[in-house]
């Protein structure tokens, strides 16, 4: 039983063929990295075939600067247009109207803050004696 489980090769023509398959595997492995190489492949391209290269870069270059950018058709209601006029027109006279008020108003608010805050300093002084 023990002689019919052994294989009829022996153990030094089992590494041997072991030894050969992976040199065949290292080999193929060899091959593909260097057809995946694409770097190296268009890196070589372009130092055998430099005109060529810059000819059709510029080609590309001048076929994007020359085709018609898309225009995007925007379409307004006469209607809205005048009621958003009016609502613009209604702000900036707010805004306007809010910046004459605050600077009417700065000196009477600074000095009110003014006489708060001494008044609570004050306060705080005195409490503290």
């Amino acid at each position: 039983m023990d002689k019919k489980s052994r294989s009829d090769k022996s153990t030094d023509e089992l590494k041997t063929e072991i030894a050969r398959s992976r040199e065949r595997v290292e080999r193929d492995l060899r091959g593909l990295r260097y057809e995946l190489d694409f770097r190296r492949k268009i890196k070589r391209s372009f130092q055998q075939q430099t005109v060529a290269w810059i000819t059709a870069a510029a080609v590309v270059g001048t076929l994007l600067v020359l085709l018609p950018a898309r225009k995007k058709k925007i379409y307004i209601d006469a209607k809205t247009g005048d009621k958003r006029k009016k609502q613009m027109l209604e702000a900036g006279f707010f805004l306007g109207a809010l910046k004459i008020a605050a600077t009417l108003l700065k000196p009477v608010i600074t000095t009110f803050l003014t006489k708060k805050i001494s008044g609570y300093a004050g306060t705080s002084r005195s409490a503290r004696n």
